[in-house]
């Protein structure tokens, strides 16, 4: 039986978005890349004008034209991108992803959330659990389906038996201040809170990544974080 849900929140991610076009456009803001080059790797496979209309939009979002309020956490990115090593381009997209999308984060929190235990899940789990958000509808269901394609090409998981079942891929370790700290933000950023430390470390949305760095320290360096301690005598950190 549909669900009966009023008010359903806009999907905006509903793409398949190779890292390649999403990291191209992290170059492009970042000043290392034209937008010639991001036309032609869209055009390699989107053949049509209206698919490439609609793939465009969805860059615009992560990175070419992020809403005013992330503009200046995209422009971190790009600074960090000249900082990092290439390897952690999919943190910085998945960053941005949860953070402008929240479909994209919803997604990524029940991904990590159902593959904690074993490391994998029956996709059509995470179909279940979308629908109470954003309804029983086709468009829900494809879009879905395509932030997890596009989350198996950012390597976070794998997609088996016909994309039935997806697995969990070993996690990245993310050792550099300055992302770590950014990649906090993203997870505060998506939940609309602050979060203990202890929850953040064990972050279901940001499950294809290990932060090894002491979190408190990090967030405690950085202009954009607060650390605050609570009336348990915990640690929680917020967003300035």
């Amino acid at each position: 039986m549909p669900s009966k849900i009023t008010n359903v929140p806009h999907i905006g991610f509903d793409r398949f978005i190779p890292l390649d076009w999403a990291a191209c456009a992290l170059r492009l803001r970042a000043g290392q890349e034209t937008s010639e080059t991001l036309e032609a790797l869209i055009s390699e496979k989107e053949r049509s004008e209206a698919s490439r209309k609609k793939t465009r939009s969805v860059l615009k979002g992560l990175w070419l034209a992020p809403r005013a309020d992330l503009r200046p956490f995209a422009d971190r990115a790009a600074e960090l991108l000249r900082e990092v090593e290439a390897s952690a381009v999919p943190a910085l997209c998945w960053g941005m992803g949860i953070s402008a999308y929240p479909f994209f984060g919803k997604v990524a929190e029940l991904t990590g959330r159902l593959t904690s235990i074993q490391g994998d899940c029956a996709s059509a789990e995470i179909h279940r659990r979308m629908a109470e958000t954003y309804g029983e509808r086709e468009t829900a269901y494809r879009a879905a389906n395509r932030v997890m394609q596009t989350q198996a090409d950012w390597g976070t998981l794998t997609r088996v038996d016909k994309g039935r079942r997806i697995i969990r891929r070993a996690s990245m370790t993310i050792s550099h201040d300055g992302l770590t700290a950014w990649l906090i933000e993203a997870a505060l950023r998506y939940t609309g809170k602050a979060m203990s430390v202890a929850n953040l470390q064990s972050s279901a949305v940001l499950y294809p990544f290990s932060l090894d760095q002491p979190l408190a320290f990090v967030a405690s360096k950085s202009p954009a974080l607060e650390l605050r301690a609570d009336g348990s005598r915990s640690q929680i950190i917020a967003i300035r």
